[in-house]
C-alpha cells in the first residue's frame, strides 16, 4: 500500500524528515503517534500529495503521490485536523463532493450521519466545529477510498460521538483499505489503531504490531517502582511498569505507556524490536 525509502523532506532550513524508511500494509488501521513537531501531519501531506518529497522515494499505491494523479486522488481522502466549512447544506455538498469519487456511497453516508446525530439539510458552516469533524469524517468514510487519512480526528468530539467514531471506523476498515490516524489522544483510539507507530524528529522508532509489542514487553501494575523498568509511572496504589517481556507473559498493551517507555528509551526499543523478525 505505501513504501518510503530514503525519504527526505525539509521546510527552509528545518529537516523534518532525513532518510527515513516505513512501509504500511492495506487492511491496518495505524496509530502514528509522536511529539509535537515531528511531523506526523507533513507525513500525511505526503502520502495525500499536498507535499513534495525533497528526495528519496515515496510510492503510494503505485503513485508518486505528488504528481496528483487523477486515478490517484479518487483513491486516496485526507480528513485534516483543522478546516473551512463551505457556505453550503450537508447533504449538498456530500452529493457534489462525491461526483470525484467512484465509490462514493451516497446512502452509507446518510447512515453515518445520522448515527452521528447530525441533520443533513443543515448548513455546513452553521454547525458547531464538533458536528462539523463528524461531517467530514462521515464523508471520508462513505467515498470508500483506499487511503484514508486522519489527524486528529478525535479532536472536537464530546464522550459519545468518541465512542461512535471508533465503532464508525472498525466497521469503515477492510481487508482492501488502510487508514492512518494520527493522534494525541492515545486513549480515545486505544482499542482501536494497531499498528502502532511511533514518529521521533527526522526518523521513526517504532512500527509494530499490538501482537508483537505484546510479545516482546510486559505491561503490568507493581507495588513498587522497577529500577530496571523500561518505563515506570507513579498511579493510584502502586506503579505502572514497562519492561522487556523475558518470560513471555501475556499483557495488554497499553499504548500511552509504550509511547513514554519508547521516547525514554530509544536505542533500546529499536533494538528490542530489531531483533527476531
Amino acid at each position: 500500500m505505501v513504501s518510503i525509502e530514503n525519504l527526505n523532506f525539509n521546510y527552509s532550513r528545518n529537516i523534518v524528515f532525513k532518510e527515513i524508511n516505513l512501509s504500511l500494509e492495506s487492511g491496518k488501521i495505524y496509530g502514528l503517534l509522536g511529539q509535537n513537531g515531528v511531523g506526523k501531519t507533513t507525513l500525511l501531506k505526503i502520502l495525500g500529495g499536498y507535499l513534495k518529497i525533497k528526495s528519496g522515494n515515496c510510492n503510494v499505491m503505485g503513485y508518486a503521490p505528488f504528481s496528483r494523479n487523477p486515478k490517484f486522488l479518487e483513491r486516496v481522502f485526507f480528513v485534516p485536523e483543522d478546516f473551512i466549512a463551505p457556505d453550503m447544506v450537508i447533504n449538498e455538498y456530500a452529493r457534489l463532493r462525491g461526483e470525484f469519487y467512484p465509490k462514493y456511497d451516497g446512502l452509507k453516508f446518510s447512515k453515518l450521519i445520522t448515527e452521528f446525530e447530525v441533520n443533513g439539510d443543515s448548513k455546513f458552516n452553521k454547525l458547531s466545529y464538533g458536528q462539523q469533524k463528524k461531517v467530514i469524517i462521515a464523508f471520508a468514510l462513505s467515498v470508500n477510498a483506499d487511503l484514508i487519512l486522519m489527524d486528529e480526528p478525535s479532536n472536537g468530539l464530546d464522550i459519545p460521538s468518541k465512542s461512535q467514531l471508533r465503532k464508525i471506523i472498525s466497521e469503515a476498515s477492510s481487508d482492501e483499505s488502510c487508514i492512518i490516524i494520527s493522534t494525541h489522544q492515545v486513549r480515545d483510539l486505544e482499542n482501536l489503531i494497531d499498528p502502532i507507530i511511533i514518529l521521533d524528529k527526522n526518523g521513526v522508532l517504532l512500527n509494530e504490531s499490538i501482537e508483537r509489542i505484546s510479545e516482546e514487553l510486559n505491561f503490568s501494575f507493581r507495588g513498587a517502582a522497577q529500577s530496571d523498568a523500561l518505563y515506570c509511572e507513579t498511579t493510584p496504589g502502586g506503579y505502572l511498569v514497562v519492561e522487556r517481556n523475558i518470560n513471555n507473559s501475556e499483557s495488554k498493551v497499553n499504548i500511552e505507556a509504550l509511547f513514554n517507555a519508547t521516547l525514554q528509551n530509544k536505542s533500546q526499543i529499536k533494538e528490542i524490536f530489531s531483533t527476531n523478525k
